[in-house]
């Protein structure tokens, strides 16, 4: 992975632990499921009409749309809504790392390799270690609620490796298309007309104001320029080099609840944060090679051809 992608890759995990304030801020006033019918209707009506349909199978789109779109969203506003402390949301949320990892592996046959299974394990491991400690907090239902949201993200994501879109932004702008309907259809029967017509006719007052803050930054921050870049990402590097670095929202997403509602972690948070931190970074930095091992793009010196058509433990490229 270059070390701009990964920089990108960095930039889409502070945006993403910055957005459970905006959206603490948004369910605060929007009805859950009405909330994530709107963040996708208000990219879904000028995609279809701006932006061209990816060339692949319309399946491909559901699933992303069904995935990153209905389901974890769905999920994850349901969780804030019923009670789910957003800094321990941002922490479960990231289980999406490892079900991405076991998923590719079942499902497209992705290799993973010794490196990344350690990096993995440590962040995983504190990342139990912060849920474990904070869900004394939470009732299970929203913590339940919530690692539904993370199965949701994995499925997205490895819809998204196997669709291999040219385009991931085209991509990321038609899955916006799939959840408006049938999440505004299920926000009708599930939170009802009333509260629905008092959310819309209230949205101008003051008191909203932060509310459409939390929505405008969860469309064009978190939507366009967070799943824009990740879907490239995906669609460039296997599943098992990206996901890892979904782990980094944990701290962003204690650090800000921290400031901003006051959820104040203390020295076992932060030091699980850490050791994210530095699992994702073992995960996904190439270490220095062997000394004497053979470069993939080099012949060796006995003069014949021993090139590789592709790395060991890269993903097989028959789909």
């Amino acid at each position: 992975m270059s070390t701009r992608d990964r920089l990108l890759a960095l930039s889409v995990a502070v945006a993403w632990g910055l957005n459970f304030i905006a959206t603490g801020w948004a369910v605060e006033h929007f009805p859950p499921l009405l909330l994530v019918a709107l963040r996708y209707a208000l990219i879904a009506i000028p995609t279809l009409f701006l932006v061209p349909r990816p060339p692949i199978p319309f399946r491909w789109i559901l699933a992303v749309g069904g995935g990153i779109g209905a389901m974890q969203f769905a999920f994850l506003y349901l969780g804030l809504a019923a009670g789910m402390p957003v800094g321990l949301a941002s922490v479960v949320i990231q289980a999406s790392a490892p079900f991405t990892v076991i998923l590719a592996a079942v499902l497209l046959r992705e290799r993973i390799t010794r490196q990344q299974a350690i990096g993995i394990g440590v962040a995983v491991i504190a990342l139990v270690v912060i849920a474990a400690y904070r869900a004394q907090v939470a009732a299970l239902v929203p913590v339940l609620l919530t690692l539904g949201a993370a199965l949701g993200w994995a499925l997205g994501n490895v819809a998204t490796r196997r669709a291999k879109a040219p385009n991931a932004l085209h991509l990321t702008l038609w899955a916006c298309v799939v959840p408006p309907v049938p999440l505004a259809a299920l926000s009708f029967l599930v939170e009802g007309p009333d509260r629905i017509g008092d959310a819309v006719v209230t949205v101008f007052r003051p008191e909203a104001t932060l509310a459409v803050i939390g929505l405008l930054y969860i469309v064009l921050v978190s939507t366009l320029f967070g799943y824009g870049v990740w879907s490239k990402l995906m669609a460039r590097y296997p599943s098992s080099t990206v996901a890892p670095f979904s782990m980094l929202v944990p701290p962003v997403g204690v650090g800000a609840a921290w400031l901003v509602f006051g959820e104040v972690p203390d020295a076992v948070e932060l030091t699980a944060a850490a050791i994210v931190v530095g699992g994702v970074l073992f995960a996904s930095v190439t270490l220095p090679r062997r000394r004497g091992a053979v470069s993939a793009k080099e012949p060796r010196r006995d003069g014949m051809d021993h090139t590789l058509t592709r790395s060991p433990g890269s993903p097989p490229r028959t789909f």
